[in-house]
C-alpha cells in the first residue's frame, strides 16, 4: 500500500518543449489524442502559438515519452523543386493565287457607240465624253481611259501584302487589255516556350499561374451591367510524394489558355489546353507528360459564275487559296528533391 501511494503521488514536473519544424498545434493534437493520449491523468499541455512551443506538465516518465515523441515528429519535411517546360511548336503554310483582268474598249457602228469596261461608272464616263465630242465636232472620239478599278472585269488579287506579281497591258486604238497575276506563298515556324518553376513541401499542393484577366460586361437581374473577368492563364498545379527510395510520385495538372477571337454575347471565349495525370519519376529525371497535336487545313476558291468553270481561260476568273496549319503542345516535367545543404545556403 505504501509503494502504490508513493507512485500515485509522484510529483509533476513542467517543461517547455520547442517545436522547430512542425506546427506546435499539430503536435499537441497527437499528444492529446483521446485514443492514445500520452498524458497521464494528472498531466496537462498548453500551446504557445507565438513561439511554437509546448508547455507540458506531467510526471518525469511521461515527460520522457513526450520528449521522444516530439523529437520523432519534429523533423524537417523534404521539399521538391518542380521545373515544367511547356513547348508549343507551330508550322504554317499559306499559298494564294490571284487574278485581275479587264477589257476596256469603245467602237462606233453607224450611229451607235459601244463602250465596255469593268463598271458602269467607267462606261458612263466614256459615254459622256463621246456625247460631248459628237456635239462639238461630230466625231465621238477620242474618249478618256477610266480609272483602273473601273476597268477591271475580274478583281480577285491576293489579299496579303508582300506578294509577287506580273502585270500586262495591251493598248490598241479602240481596246485596252489589263492583266495581272499575283501569287503568295507564306511559310512560318514558331516555338513558344514557357518554363514555370515551383518548390513545395512533400505531400503539399503547389500552384503557380501567370496570365491575364479579360474584362467583359454582364447584365444583372436589375437590368444594370457589371464588369466580370475571365482568366486566360498558364497554370501548373502539382502535389509531390517522395517514396522511401528517393523517387517521386507526381499528381500534376498543367493548363495553357489562349484568348479566342470568338465572342458570344460580348463574352470572350478561351481556348484551353490541359493535361492532368499522375506519374512516377526518378529524382532529377525528365518525363514527357503528353502532347496535343492539331492539324487544320483550308482551301478556298473564289470565281466568277460560268466563266470560272470554262477550261483553261477559266483561270482568269478565279482566286485560289490554301492554308495549312500544324501545332503541337509538349509538356516536360523535371522534379528534384531539394537537399538540406541546398536549403541551408
Amino acid at each position: 500500500m505504501c509503494s502504490q501511494a508513493t507512485t500515485t503521488l509522484t510529483a509533476a514536473e513542467s517543461e517547455f518543449i520547442q517545436v522547430n519544424y512542425a506546427r506546435a498545434e499539430d503536435v499537441a493534437a497527437i499528444i492529446q489524442d483521446e485514443g492514445i493520449s500520452f498524458l497521464s491523468e494528472r498531466g496537462s499541455l498548453t500551446v504557445d502559438s507565438r513561439t511554437n512551443t509546448l508547455l507540458v506538465q506531467d510526471t518525469a516518465d511521461k515527460l520522457d515519452e513526450i520528449r521522444q515523441l516530439v523529437t520523432s515528429l519534429d523533423v524537417p519535411v523534404q521539399q521538391v523543386l518542380i521545373e515544367t517546360r511547356i513547348v508549343i511548336a507551330t508550322d504554317d503554310f499559306d499559298r494564294e493565287l490571284g487574278m485581275r483582268f479587264g477589257v476596256t474598249g469603245t467602237r462606233r457602228n453607224g450611229d451607235t457607240i459601244y463602250n465596255t469596261g469593268g463598271s458602269l461608272e467607267g462606261t458612263d464616263g466614256m459615254t459622256g465624253e463621246a456625247a460631248e465630242n459628237l456635239n462639238e465636232t461630230g466625231n465621238p472620239f477620242p474618249v478618256g481611259i477610266p480609272d483602273l478599278n473601273d476597268r477591271l472585269n475580274v478583281n480577285m488579287p491576293v489579299t496579303e501584302t508582300g506578294t509577287s506579281g506580273i502585270g500586262l497591258s495591251i493598248l490598241r486604238p479602240d481596246v485596252l487589255l489589263d492583266l495581272e497575276l499575283t501569287a503568295l506563298q507564306l511559310e512560318g515556324r514558331g516555338e513558344v516556350v514557357s518554363t514555370p518553376r515551383v518548390i513545395t513541401a512533400n505531400g503539399q499542393t503547389a500552384l503557380i499561374k501567370q496570365g491575364t484577366e479579360i474584362p467583359y460586361e454582364e447584365a444583372t437581374s436589375s437590368g444594370a451591367t457589371s464588369v466580370e473577368f475571365k482568366e486566360a492563364v498558364l497554370a501548373t498545379e502539382v502535389t509531390p510524394q517522395i517514396t522511401p527510395n528517393g523517387n517521386i510520385i507526381l499528381d500534376i495538372r498543367v493548363q495553357k489558355d489562349e484568348v479566342s477571337p470568338i465572342m458570344v454575347r460580348n463574352v470572350p471565349a478561351i481556348d484551353t489546353r490541359e493535361v492532368e495525370t499522375q506519374v512516377f519519376v526518378r529524382n532529377g529525371e525528365t518525363v514527357v507528360l503528353g502532347g496535343i497535336y492539331e492539324v487544320s487545313s483550308r482551301e478556298e476558291l473564289l470565281k466568277t459564275p460560268f466563266f470560272g468553270d470554262l477550261p483553261i481561260i477559266g483561270n482568269l476568273f478565279k482566286n485560289r487559296s490554301t492554308e495549312n496549319s500544324k501545332a503541337e503542345l509538349l509538356i516536360f516535367v523535371t522534379p528534384k528533391v531539394v537537399e538540406e545543404s541546398t536549403l541551408a545556403q
